[in-house]
Formats: structure tokens, sequence, C-alpha cells
């Protein structure tokens, strides 16, 4: 296969990844405490949590939860309630060597949690899944060329996200001025909420 047919699927996932959100809020909050390094495993998390969304979408279990509104509901309340928790981690923690509340980065399968647990995600994936079906000629081609395609993107996207976060780490020198910044990353972390239970 040529690239040019993957153009729009890789344009679909960088836009869907790149904006702002749950993922890039937390990757760049990450990166202003910990540095990109530290911050490499919720990343690849977030980033795997996405592929391995995307290839279950197309396979066809994205279809079997989204008909099940108990499970989405389910799947919404543990979701917030896992960013609401975040949130006030980040909320209340100060300056880097200073941050009780903050000891240590977000792991690789708390990204991949979080991710799993995001009912917009699960109906973005299930978008692209149906909109991208045409390029392979198989459920499970499908699955695999999404779930790459994602994964990838989203590693790409989070990064730079993370790297804005390490320079922004950088230049803030006082203690208010982590405080400022980790209250408005809190509350773009729980704004990102709203979004999961709009219908």
């Amino acid at each position: 296969m040529t690239i040019e047919p993957l153009l729009p699927l890789v344009l679909f996932a960088l836009v869907s990844t790149i904006t702002p959100g749950g993922a890039t809020t937390l990757a760049t909050a990450s990166g202003a405490h910990f540095g990109f390094r530290r911050s490499i495993p919720v990343m690849g998390g977030f980033a795997f949590g996405l592929g391995s969304m995307a290839g279950a979408a197309a396979a066809g279990l994205g279809g079997v939860l989204m008909a099940l509104p108990i499970l989405q509901i389910a799947m919404k309340t543990l979701g917030s309630l896992y960013l609401i928790w975040l949130a006030i981690r980040i909320g209340r923690s100060g300056q880097p060597h200073e941050a009780a509340q903050m000891v240590r980065p977000t792991g690789f399968l708390a990204g991949v949690w979080m991710l799993w647990h995001n009912p917009k995600g699960w109906a973005m994936t299930m978008g692209a899944a149906a909109s991208f079906a045409a390029l392979a000629d198989s459920p499970a081609r499908l699955a695999f060329l999404l779930g790459v395609t994602f994964c990838l993107i989203a590693a790409f996207s989070l990064a730079v996200w993370c790297a804005l976060g390490q320079m922004l780490g950088h230049l803030l020198k006082t203690a208010w001025q982590w405080r400022a910044l980790n209250i408005s990353l809190a509350c773009l972390l729980v704004i990102s909420i709203v979004p999961m239970w709009y219908e």
C-alpha cells in the first residue's frame, strides 16, 4: 500500500490526538514536573491505550461496548473519578522538588486504564473504523492498521505536549508560578471530563 491512501487517516489521527484533552493535559503536567524522560511510561500508556482501543473498535469490540448503556455509564463514572483524582493531585502539588502529592509520575498501566475508560475515545475510534474501513480488506487488517496508526500518532502528539510542559517547567522560578500552573492544569483536566458526558 502506498502512503497516499493513508494520509487522511494520519491527518484524522493527528487532529484527534494533538488537540487539548485529558491525555495532553497530563502529558504537559508530567513534562513540567518530571521531565520528558520520566514521562515516557505514561505517554506510552496513553499511546498504547488509544492504539489498542482503535484496533479493538475496528475489530468490533467498540460496537459491543457502545451498545450497552449501563457499561457506558460505568466507564464514564470510573474515568471521571480517576481524572478528578489526578486533577486534585496536580492542583495540590507545588514545585517539583516539593511536590509531596506527586512523588512519581503516572505510569504506563494508569495511562492505558485512563484511555480505555473514555467513551468519547471509543466513539472517536469507532468513527475512524467506519470512515476508513475501505483501507483494509478484513477486520483484522483494519484493526492492525488503525491500532498502529493511532498508537504512533498519539505518541508523537503527546511527546509534543510533554516537551512543551518540560520547557514551561524550566521557565517557572517561583512557588506562585508553579501554583498557578498546577491549578490551571488541574482545571483543564476537570474541564476535559465534560465532553465525556456530553451526548
